[in-house]
């Protein structure tokens, strides 16, 4: 058996609680995101996000010691997994939206539509990504 180091991660929320003087929702909105003085945080431990994969190395205790490997997408946080899905998604809307042409030909975006749809489905329901099959994305 291949002994891997693996190196997992949660967020953990900070937050602050602070008042500020403006006119209007979104000025005070605004004064708070640029406010850098955090000496009052606090964390939120009851809050703290799933676990998941940041780092993969080959042999024991190997962490930034040599070539990462390729994390699985269904190991990332789901927030990156949505992230690096909404590419694949946008393009499959670009070529349905094209306005140049009457209707796309179906044989060019349904097939890599079909493994696109399973695994935004997967995400939603926080299951592993489907197989792939041949060059689908």
């Amino acid at each position: 058996m291949a002994l891997r180091t693996i190196e997992t991660t949660y967020r953990l929320p900070v937050f602050r609680h602070k008042t500020y003087e403006a006119e209007t929702l979104a000025q005070a909105c605004r004064l708070a995101i640029e406010d850098d003085n955090w000496d009052d945080e606090k964390r939120d431990y009851e809050s703290a996000g799933e676990v998941y994969v940041t780092g993969i190395w080959s042999g024991p205790d190997a962490a930034y010691s040599g070539a990462s490997q390729s994390i699985p997408s269904h190991y990332t946080e789901t927030h990156q997994r949505i992230v690096q899905h909404f590419e694949v998604l946008l393009g499959l809307v670009k070529v349905l939206a094209k306005q140049d042409q009457e209707s796309p030909d179906p044989n060019f975006w349904r097939e890599p539509a079909q493994p696109a749809i399973a695994k935004a489905e997967a995400i939603l329901a926080g299951a592993r990504d489907p197989d792939i099959v041949g060059d689908a994305p």
